[in-house]
């Protein structure tokens, strides 16, 4: 992904959405690659918590009752952890690692874990309030 470092829009911790598997390979491997769209891309996505809900919306329907938020402490990433313009509006947060190596997540990383809990508005966990 081609896209410009926007350093001013770092925040301490960025988020994964993650499904029950993912976060259950996460705790028992110590770290992931993420799933197809991160393997494809070289990078895991990840948001800043104001992007998190329109995130679930526009990619993961309301039905889908396996899904759990990570909240990342953003330092523990690093130089790896790029804040990417995606689409001319949007600057988003990519973990690739260290010189773009494409690193897995880290455990260490994760600071909580939430089980996100579908709504009428969407989802809802502690971590959203």
């Amino acid at each position: 992904m081609a896209g410009k470092d926007e350093k001013s829009v770092a925040e301490e911790y960025v988020y994964r959405i993650s499904t029950a598997a993912e976060w259950e390979a996460l705790q028992s491997s110590g770290s992931i690659f993420g799933g197809e769209l991160d393997k494809s891309t070289g990078c895991i996505h990840l948001s800043n918590l104001n992007q998190v809900q329109p995130t679930l919306k526009n990619f993961f329907p309301k039905s889908k009752t396996d899904l759990y938020l990570l909240q990342i402490d953003a330092k523990k990433l690093g130089d790896g952890l790029i804040y990417e313009d995606v689409d001319g509006s949007n600057v988003f947060p990519h973990f690739y690692g260290p010189d773009r190596s494409f690193s897995p997540l880290p455990l260490d990383a994760v600071k909580k874990a939430e089980k996100l809990v579908p709504s009428d508005s969407g989802y809802v966990c502690s971590l959203l309030n």
